[in-house]
């Protein structure tokens, strides 16, 4: 299996999400990705954070009838930084080839991540290109030194195996959805989303708790 992984709160979870994540499969020839929904960045405020279960539930909806699983698997493992949880995932599911995705405005801070060139050796990633963050990307510590890594799409379709470090960017037409935008709409969402236990897609565990921190970047 090759699969993308997509991190974030997903607070909530909407169609450009969906959108991004089935460019990606089909323009790199993955089977699927997963969709790890985070705890709850300690790096990030808490006000307006809804409970993890909520969250991973608005996900599963936008999932559904695509090649895309939802997972908890960060609170399960207990990893608090991207490098822990992407380490964990390798160790934890040998026989899978993964790349990491993230936007351009990642890749522009991308050197202030904790252990960012562990990442990069980890797995191969992924970037979608943003407008309006170019000129930061470029300039960026991580991109001078992840530029001699780059590699074309057919890298990825190729059904040889992957290597790391490798960096592709992906071009893709704005969404001007956002979860920023939806909860400043309508700031109750989760509210109306049951609180039950859900599953885990790729664990198969029940999700019951939410913890009090999640990754950091």
């Amino acid at each position: 299996m090759r699969i993308a992984l997509l991190g974030g709160s997903f607070n909530p979870a909407h169609g450009g999400h969906r959108k991004i994540t089935r460019f990606v499969i089909e323009s790199l020839g993955l089977d699927e990705a997963w969709w790890l929904v985070s705890p709850g960045n300690p790096s990030k405020p808490k006000a307006g954070m809804a409970p993890l279960s909520a969250r991973v539930k608005s996900a599963a909806v936008q999932a559904r009838r695509a090649p895309i699983r939802v997972t908890a698997i960060e609170q399960q493992m207990g990893t608090r930084y991207t490098c822990d949880t992407l380490a964990a995932l390798s160790r934890r599911y040998p026989k899978h080839e993964f790349v990491w995705v993230m936007g351009s405005d990642n890749l522009a801070e991308f050197h202030r991540w904790r252990q960012w060139r562990t990442i990069a050796r980890t797995m191969p990633i992924a970037v979608v290109a943003r407008p309006g963050y170019n000129s930061h990307v470029i300039a960026s510590p991580a991109m001078a030194w992840l530029r001699r890594y780059r590699v074309g799409s057919d890298f990825f379709q190729s059904r040889a195996n992957w290597s790391a470090p490798a960096l592709v960017t992906l071009r893709f037409d704005p969404d001007p959805r956002s979860a920023t935008a939806i909860r400043r709409a309508d700031p109750n969402w989760a509210s109306r989303i049951s609180d039950s236990a859900t599953r885990d897609q790729v664990t198969h565990q029940l999700i019951t708790t939410d913890a009090p921190q999640g990754s950091a970047l």
